[in-house]
């Protein structure tokens, strides 16, 4: 996103008690963004896992390890850093998943996928990961025509 649209921040330790903190500031964000409700459900839901996978996955619930989001909002989209300390991540090696397979767990990566236009990681300073997720602006149907 621009440097002209400085970042809306959120440091949290990583503390699985946290998550409906860094929700409702993902979901305020949204709404500050001018999202309609299934955008902004889209993009909470994709950071609710990563800041869920981030807390057991890459912290190993570390509660003295902290993780940071970072979102940018700008007229066509809203994009939302999520940094880690964490072991690198190498998002690419996570295979591609049968939405009908029958598994427990494992659909967090799958969700961010199917509910953003972007996903991407990597490396972070000397530890650590930066996971991006840009979801675009929905534009309005052709069809609708003008009100």
């Amino acid at each position: 996103m621009t440097a002209d649209n400085p970042p809306l921040t959120l440091t949290l330790a990583s503390d699985l008690r946290l998550l409906p903190v860094a929700r409702a500031f993902v979901e305020a964000a949204c709404q500050v963004a001018g999202f309609d409700g299934a955008a902004a459900h889209a993009v909470v839901l994709a950071a609710d896992e990563a800041s869920n996978n981030i807390i057991r996955h890459a912290h190993r619930n570390d509660g003295g390890k902290l993780f940071h989001i970072r979102i940018y909002l700008s007229a066509d989209a809203v994009e939302v850093q999520l940094i880690d300390e964490g072991p690198p991540f190498d998002l690419s090696a996570v295979p591609e998943l049968d939405p009908g397979e029958l598994r427990v767990g494992g659909r967090g990566v799958f969700l961010m996928r199917t509910l953003m236009d972007e996903v991407s990681c990597q490396p972070y300073g000397a530890r650590g990961n930066l996971l991006r997720l840009v979801k675009r602006r929905p534009q309005p149907s052709a069809a609708a025509g003008p009100t």
